[in-house]
């Protein structure tokens, strides 16, 4: 039987211009969502910008958090509880696609298509929700039941699927994250040297 693995869904308010377009349509606080594959939130993939102070250059991007865009961000960050097999088949399909990073666009024509609810289609082309979505379908894990198309981030807020592990400030759980990792590191130096003293 294959052990479980967790995937992360992040959601965020960056406060960019795009980002308070979006608030006023969905009356959410957090509208850009994003997938992670790990709890320290290292491994984190959206369509957003490319270059914190170029609007208009987005895509397929690995996020940093570290980067001083997201030092104000609020977020919620939920889990999914899914198979190996579906946590490799999602990891795959991310990182297949950042092979081939430069030829994904940002879906702006899909927004408009959320409001109208209907499919507006470009190849190649997401918006950060839809991604998220669509990468979790490829794992057969669909905590919102909604064309991926039509997702937004307020739905992954909704679903009863989802657990909430945190809800705050981005930049204080990207720190606590760190101490963590290095006093689990710690932890394990100690343990190898105690092993090899005895």
């Amino acid at each position: 039987m294959s052990a479980n693995r967790v995937v992360y869904i992040v959601l965020t308010s960056t406060g960019t211009y795009l980002s308070k377009l979006i608030q006023f349509y969905t009356k959410a606080s957090l509208n850009h969502a994003s997938i992670a594959f790990d709890r320290e939130l290292k491994e984190v993939y959206s369509f957003g910008r490319k270059n914190a102070a170029n609007p208009f250059l987005a895509g397929l991007v690995r996020e940093d958090y570290s980067s001083p865009f997201f030092h104000s961000s609020h977020c919620a960050i939920y889990t999914l509880t899914v198979t190996s097999e579906q946590y490799n088949q999602m990891h795959h399909l991310v990182r297949d696609m950042m092979k081939r990073q430069h030829t994904y666009k940002y879906h702006l024509l899909g927004l408009i298509g959320v409001m109208l609810n209907v499919e507006l289609r470009r190849e190649n082309a997401y918006f950060c929700s839809q991604f998220v979505s669509t990468v979790l379908g490829h794992g057969g894990a669909l905590p919102v039941r909604k064309p991926a198309h039509l997702v937004t981030p307020g739905d992954f807020e909704k679903t009863e699927i989802l657990k909430e592990e945190y809800r705050g400030s981005l930049w204080d759980y990207t720190c606590k994250s760190s101490e963590r990792s290095v006093r689990t590191k710690t932890t394990s130096m100690d343990r190898v040297k105690a092993h090899i003293i005895s």
